[in-house]
């Protein structure tokens, strides 16, 4: 496996962090989606998008999108499941359906489209 740049411990701890940060804004995402429908769709789509972006353009590396992208993933599919005593998060709408597949299209969006490393400027040449 190639790595653009070494792992280290600050290094690590960003990506944790970026970990943890995805976790949250799904968790407040998946409540603020249904609260103001469509509205809160498109803002909680802007939050995931603007923090997966936000994350891949810190780091310096397409990555930095994914590690957001993957606690975003880990957040949203935990409170998906339905407890014991009948409580969810999630009800079976148009809106929870396009915010569950709207985040994961906005996370390869944002880690396919970043321009990041040496060549990311529109100008820039090689071998100059």
């Amino acid at each position: 496996m190639f790595l653009t740049q070494p792992l280290r411990p600050g290094r690590m701890a960003a990506h944790l962090l970026l970990l943890v940060l995805g976790a949250v804004v799904g968790a407040a995402g998946s409540l603020v989606q249904a609260a103001w429908f469509p509205g809160g769709l498109l803002l909680a789509l802007l939050g995931a998008g603007g923090l997966f972006l936000g994350g891949a353009i810190a780091m310096g590396a397409r990555a930095g999108a994914g590690s957001p992208a993957a606690g975003w993933l880990v957040a949203v599919v935990l409170l998906t499941a339905t407890r014991p005593e009948g409580d969810f998060v999630f009800a079976a709408t148009t809106g929870t359906y396009l915010f569950l597949l709207g985040g994961l299209v906005v996370a390869v969006i944002c880690a396919t489209l970043a321009r990041v490393g040496p060549g990311a400027a529109p100008g820039a040449r090689l071998g100059k």
